[in-house]
Formats: structure tokens, sequence, C-alpha cells
């Protein structure tokens, strides 16, 4: 299906997109083994060469059944990136609240995202690597989520700002496209090179180092 196909699709009525609503609920370690699966070939075979069969094949299912839960292959595509960015979230809701200052914080939020890619480097590759050659599924769906994520981490900025915690003539929202963009820069390298274990949990801890110290009052 093409990217003006999957924009029409996207705006049909909500009754039509029951059935994958319904099934989603139902199987989601099927959905979860979907996406697993297609990780893995598109990582090896490209996301513009891969076949949906594939997908389906490598994931155990029949054909048909992936549109259960995917519209199309740009869907599933995206769906992997909104996937990833709402479990970061849900970590970061989940932990953020058990730390007491802003640095300790942003700090978290940064070992958390390299963390999610540690042990993971086909997963890195299609998310810094495969979703950005196309620039309009990026805008039209996974755009909502990414805010989402810029938000999260801009309060942190800002509630460490009014704490005292950060300085206060820089942008929250500056700071968190500036540590997406350097956490997005450490996983591409990270996944085109030699994927070492453990080097995502170092940059982690020396990112954090470098964006506090920008950040000290």
């Amino acid at each position: 299906m093409s990217e003006s196909s999957l924009s029409r699709a996207a705006r049909r009525p909500k009754a039509a997109a029951k059935p994958r609503a319904l099934a989603a609920r139902r199987g989601g370690d099927k959905r979860e083994r979907i996406l697993q699966a297609a990780v893995r070939v598109f990582a090896k075979s490209g996301f513009y060469a891969t076949r949906v069969s594939e997908v389906a094949k490598a994931a155990g299912v029949a054909d048909g059944t992936i549109y259960l839960y995917f519209r199309s292959k740009d869907e599933l595509l995206v769906s992997l990136f909104e996937d990833r960015v709402e479990r970061l979230l849900a970590y970061m809701e989940a932990e953020l609240p058990k730390l007491d200052t802003g640095p300790a914080k942003l700090r978290r939020v940064i070992e958390l995202q390299l963390g999610l890619l540690e042990g993971e480097r086909d997963l890195a590759e299609v998310i810094t690597v495969t979703l950005r050659q196309s620039t309009k599924l990026i805008k039209e769906f996974a755009a909502p989520k990414f805010v989402s994520y810029l938000d999260a981490i801009a309060k942190v900025v800002a509630d460490g700002q009014a704490a005292g915690e950060f300085r206060s003539d820089v942008s929250p929202h500056l700071v968190a496209r500036a540590t997406f963009g350097a956490l997005d820069g450490i996983a591409l390298t990270w996944a085109l090179g030699r994927a070492e274990q453990g080097a995502l949990v170092r940059s982690a801890r020396q990112l954090a180092d470098v964006m506090l110290r920008g950040l000290t009052p």
C-alpha cells in the first residue's frame, strides 16, 4: 500500500478499525511476535525489499493475520517506533517519580532509552536508519508519540528549572530535542558499528554527565 493510500486508510471511520482493535486486545502476544519478526526481517533485507509474507513467515502466522493488526507494511514499521516510544514513556512514568531531583531524573531518562536498545541491534537499526527513509511516515503517523516523548523530557527540565536545579536561560524543549538527537546519534553509530555489549550503558553515563554540566546553574 502506498503512503497516500495509507493516509486515506488512517481517515476511515472508526467502525472500520474495530476488527483490528479487537484482534490487538485478544492477541497481544501474536502482535508482539509480528513486531519482533518485522524487526529481524527489516534489518536483514531492508524495509522496501521486504514482503509482508516474509514477515508473516518469520512470525509463524498466516499472511492475512498481519492485516488483522496492521493495515500495511508502512503501518507495521511505524508501529515498531510507536510501540517502543510507548514502552519508554511507561518506564519513565514508573521510574521518574522515584527520584527526587531534576538531574537524577534526566540521567534516568538517558539510561532508560539506551538501556532499551542494549542487546537489540536490529531494533536500533530499524528505528534509527529504516524509519528515517520515509519522512512522510514520521510526520503523519509517528509524530504524536514522538511529541509526547519530547514533552516528557521537557517537563523534567522545566521542573528542574523551577526548583533551581537547572539553568533557567535555556528552553526545556530545546534540551529535549538535543537530548533525543544525541541519543539517536549514539544508537545509530552503535547499530551500524560493532554493537559492543555494554557500550550503550557507558555512553549513557557519559552523555548524562555532559548534558548535566551544560545545565548547571
